[in-house]
């Protein structure tokens, strides 16, 4: 296939808000994929390279490079050519890469161009993700949604479906069974303001703490147990005490999911840097485990025995974790009956916040596993921390926000009257934010330069955020995760900004 041809596809998919139309452009496309290429063709729909991170920045992209008059490149050719990028190493490889983008820019056309540009840098946002490519997939075959769905959960992505299935047709989804030993996509949880309305949307339902740690995937098969995260790295080496764990456990085959994390001596979650530390660090992992001992948390059950347990009920999931796994192993949780138990499961929420955890996930009893997906039938619920900060720079997007300013540089006030960024971001902004913040941060530029503007620290925004890690990247210390814009507040002034004090004041535990 042509690049040229799924650049197409990507603009016009960004270029439109129905599901139905992007759905039908992504079928189109798959009809003329070759199945050679899928591998390449669905990350790059969805805004990501196989060779991930390949060390070039803007200082590379940003040169201007005559285009190519007509397309000539293939997706194969391309994705080569991107590792080719990605193995450059030692001395004179930055020289080196330069020199490879540069060959492959002149060998695209403009529009071509503008789509690696936007591949390499992350900011390729046209909406193609995994759950519509599905929809277009099945689409394209004639193969059920639903078991297209199922069988991307059970191979753990999308590309050897979609392989499969364009080669062999809807026959080939019977392939995709659960099995010990290959892990599957978890099921995720979508967004609920408050306890009470999970509860009302739920009815009878478990409230379950919901743990500051990594999500992990664990299978036993007998003496034979491999650990995996959410996005299915296997980890095994790294967490000694989850082997050990499992093996410890009645039965001989088994996968359950669940999360590991930190404690500190005083019973509390250590933060969320140092368990991420700790299951990340790949050298020396005995005195790793030593400094940061780490502990599972299950919190359902997917196979026991060699039986799939994915299409039952939650209650029966939990009761097969419950005969398998000891109390002090699984999450800590409560059962309510519907809207009337409300605070009762608000009551479990401040609990849980007071013990050091995020916030709860309301669990439907009666709901399947819905691997994969961000289940309606799973609703997390924690408090939003806001502060009020200013924008300090802004980079030029990139993708459907070329020609805007996008990314925000944020600060915090100082006690000498200056300003310490805390981090950098793009998420939450409309297109008539986008537009409006451009205009108006043109007018605050102190400095122009190729990768955005300085501006003078004028400009209070408000920022949520899930929580703070810290962070050498920055002055304080610290940094934001998770940010995303609010709203702009034209209505305070610099002054009135929040302060590097008053952040680090409201999460205590974590420390520059």
């Amino acid at each position: 296939m042509l690049l040229h041809r799924l650049a197409d596809v990507s603009r016009e998919v960004a270029a439109t808000a129905a599901r139905s139309r992007k759905t039908a452009l992504l079928a189109e496309l798959f009809r003329d994929v070759e199945a050679d290429d899928v591998p390449i063709v669905v990350p790059y729909l969805a805004g990501r390279l196989p060779q991930g991170r390949l060390g070039v920045g803007w200082k590379v992209l940003g040169r201007p490079v005559p285009p190519a008059a007509e397309p000539t490149l293939t997706v194969r050719e391309v994705d080569a050519r991107l590792s080719e990028v990605g193995g450059s190493s030692g001395a004179g490889s930055q020289a080196e890469r330069a020199r490879l983008v540069d060959a492959l820019m002149a060998a695209a056309t403009r529009d071509e161009q503008r789509f690696l540009t936007g591949l390499i840098t992350g900011e390729v946002r046209q909406g193609a993700l995994d759950a519509l490519a599905v929809e277009g997939l099945a689409e394209a075959t004639g193969a059920p949604p639903a078991d297209v769905r199922r069988a991307v959960m059970l191979a753990g992505s999308l590309q050897p479906v979609a392989r499969a299935l364009l080669a062999d047709g809807p026959e080939a989804l019977d392939r995709f069974r659960l099995t010990v030993g290959r892990p599957v996509l978890p099921m995720l949880a979508r967004t609920a303001p408050t306890v009470t309305e999970a509860v009302e949307r739920l009815g009878a339902c478990a409230v379950e703490e919901k743990l500051d740690g990594i999500r992990v995937q664990v299978h036993r098969d007998g003496g034979a147990v491999r650990v995996y995260t959410r996005t299915l790295d296997d980890i095994t080496d790294r967490l000694p005490e989850l082997t050990a764990a499992a093996r410890g456990l009645r039965g001989e085959r088994f996968v359950l999911d669940g999360e590991v994390i930190a404690f500190g001596e005083d019973g509390l979650p250590r933060s969320f840097q140092e368990t991420a530390g700790r299951v990340g660090s790949r050298v020396d992992v005995a005195s790793a485990a030593r400094s940061v001992p780490v502990s599972p948390v299950f919190f359902d059950a997917l196979a026991v025995d060699g039986r799939d347990l994915l299409d039952l009920p939650f209650t029966d999931r939990h009761t097969e974790l419950a005969r398998l796994v000891p109390e002090p192993m699984r999450v800590r949780r409560t059962l309510v009956s519907g809207p009337r138990d409300a605070r009762a499961a608000e009551e479990f929420l401040a609990r849980a916040l007071e013990r050091g955890h995020e916030g709860v996930v309301v669990k439907a009893l009666e709901a399947g596993y819905s691997a994969g997906r961000r289940g309606a039938s799973w609703l997390k619920v924690k408090p939003v921390h806001t502060l009020d900060l200013v924008v300090l720079a802004a980079e030029w997007g990139h993708g459907r926000r070329t020609g805007r300013l996008s990314n925000l540089h944020l600060g915090a006030r100082t006690a000498d009257g200056g300003f310490a960024m805390l981090g950098k971001t793009f998420k939450g902004m409309t297109d008539a934010m986008l537009a409006w913040q451009t205009e108006r941060l043109r007018e605050l530029t102190v400095e122009d330069r190729r990768w955005g503007v300085r501006v003078r620290p004028e400009l209070v925004v408000e920022i949520a955020y899930d929580g703070l890690q810290r962070s050498s990247r920055y002055p304080a210390g610290v940094t934001l995760r998770f940010a995303r814009v609010v709203r702009y507040r034209e209505d305070k002034r610099p002054e009135d900004a929040d302060t590097v004090e008053t952040l680090l004041a409201a999460h205590p535990r974590v420390r520059p």
